[in-house]
Formats: C-alpha cells, structure tokens, sequence
C-alpha cells in the first residue's frame, strides 16, 4: 500500500467481497458492561452445535478467516470467527468467552487459533477443564509462555500508550521486504486490520499476549491436538515452537515449507486442509462440526496435501 486512502488488494478481492456481503457481522454483549462486545461472523449449517472458533492474533479482526469461513463452510463445516471483546485478563476474556458460549448455546467447540488466539485457546481449554467446553484444538504459530516476548514488565502501562504508538511497536515486528506476494498481500490486509482497532483494543489484546502467564499443558490432557507452524520466517522462533511440542508430546504436528505469519491468508488451501484433517475423525460423532445430514467424508485427506506441505503424528 502506498497510501492510507488505499486499500489492499485482498479487501478488494472478489472473494473478501463476496463474503462481506454472504456472512453477516454480529456483536454481541455478554458482559455486563454493553460497551464490551464481541463481534462474530457465522458461517455453515446451524444445526451443527459443536462447531470451529476462530480466534485471531493480536493485530487480526474476525474478518482475517474469512478463506476458513468460506472454503470450509462450503465443505458442510460451521466456522465461527471471533473478534475479542475487551478484557484485560485471561480469567477476564475466559469468563466472557464461557458467557459467550452459553448465549449462543454451544456445549462444546473446537478452536482454531493463531499466535495470541492459539493462546487464548489454551487458556480457555485449561480455565473450563473441570467442565469441558473444548473438544480440540488446531494451534497456529502458537506458544505456551508471555515470557517469550520480554514485555511483561511493559505490559502494565500498555492500557494509557497512546493507540499510534501501540500500532507502531506491534507494525516493527512485520518484515518490509517480501517477494512471496501471497505472503505480501496477507500482510498489507493485516496491517489494515491493525489500523482499525482503536487503542483499547489493541492496548487490551497486547496486555494479554505480554503480561506474565503460561499455560498448564496437563490441564488439557483430554484435548485432540493439531500444532501448525511454518519453516519460513515468522515471529516464533524454532526455541518457542519445540517448548511447544514438548508440552503436547501427542499432537498432530503439521507443516508449511513456507507462509510466514499468517499462513491462514497466504496459504489457506494448505491451512483448510488440515482443519479438514483435524475435524474428520469428530464426524458421525455428536462433537462433529460438520453437517450431520452430509453423507461422511470418504476421500483420504491426507493424499490430498500438495504445496510443500507435511503432516504427521508424534
């Protein structure tokens, strides 16, 4: 983008087009403060009661899975991307996000979530254990501990940093040059995501994703697992990613040869897949997020992965 006026050309794409004008947005309060809202975009069949959230990354709007939204509703899925509500805690956002579940009478989810949302999936997987509300997981570029990002003594004063500079320390972590243009484009779309949180939203999400915490792995023992990472460059490290693997010695690890740091844009194809995978062996269950009325999936999905892309157990 070479000016604020423009947009990028995914915004303008006729399939972001499309699903701007097929999937309406909604905001809904569950908190008792009805400033505090989430905003949801819905796709797929209703009659699915378990199905996909899509939780973003700090700088991300529920928009950003709108490839997942589409592509995977298309297949019988219902996908439910999420835009967090304001909350400064992940006993905070957790209580809200139960709330959330309860108005939109869900019993259980799986989650799709990508870096700060893989996180917050944790969390929320580990605060309702006692009483599941999370069938399984699909990680993005994910991590266990805050303290990877060495911000969390800063974190206590992101709330009165003005929303310009707050948008100016999470752009310096996006990288300039970029010949990839699947991976160009999906960050110009993001960095116009990010010019649209106001200050208490970006102020909000980056408390969460610095503030000292970490997740406690055994408390999701009963979880169904799929990690997500690329081997190109994004902001994990190789370091973060194998704490993470060590954490869920049992989950389906799946890699892209490259899609930087929001491969659910550059490569959705090869990221809907493996959500396909991951969702296969719930259908015909009653934690299936897919249609119940279809007829099961028969094809080998895993034969299908193509674009340098690997998938294996552990």
């Amino acid at each position: 983008m070479t000016s604020s006026n423009l947009t990028s050309d995914i915004a303008n794409s006729q399939e972001y087009l499309s699903f701007r004008s097929s999937v309406p947005q909604k905001k809904i309060a569950v908190d008792d403060d009805p400033n505090k809202y989430w905003t949801v975009y819905d796709a797929g069949p209703k009659n699915v009661k378990c199905p996909m959230l899509c939780f973003p990354p700090v700088s991300g709007t529920a928009d950003i899975f709108y490839k997942q939204l589409l592509g995977l509703s298309a297949q019988g899925f219902r996908i439910i991307s999420l835009e967090y509500a304001v909350h400064w805690t992940t006993t905070e956002i957790c209580e809200s996000l139960r709330k959330l579940l309860d108005h939109m009478q869900l019993d259980k989810v799986h989650i799709f979530g990508a870096s700060l949302g893989a996180f917050l999936a944790q969390k929320f997987a580990e605060y309702t254990h006692r009483s599941p509300r999370v069938c399984s997981l699909v990680l993005c570029n994910a991590f266990i501990d805050t303290e990877v990002f060495q911000q969390s003594q800063a974190s206590s004063t992101f709330w009165m940093v003005p929303g310009f500079l707050l948008k100016r320390m999470v752009l310096s972590n996006f990288k300039n040059q970029i010949t990839d243009s699947g991976i160009a484009d999906s960050v110009d779309f993001m960095v116009e995501r990010l010019e649209a949180l106001s200050q208490a939203e970006l102020a909000s999400r980056l408390t969460l994703n610095c503030a000292s915490d970490y997740v406690e792995p055994q408390k999701l023992m009963g979880v169904d697992i799929t990690l997500i990472d690329v081997f190109d460059e994004c902001a994990i490290t190789q370091g973060v990613r194998e704490e993470t693997y060590k954490c869920y010695p049992e989950a389906r690890r799946a890699h892209l040869k490259s899609g930087g740091n929001f491969p659910y844009i550059s490569r959705s194809d090869e990221v809907n897949l493996y959500i396909q995978i991951h969702l296969k062996k719930f259908i015909g269950s009653r934690n299936t997020a897919r249609d119940p009325n279809l007829s099961e999936v028969t094809e080998p999905l895993e034969d299908m992965a193509h674009g340098g892309a690997t998938f294996s157990d552990y």
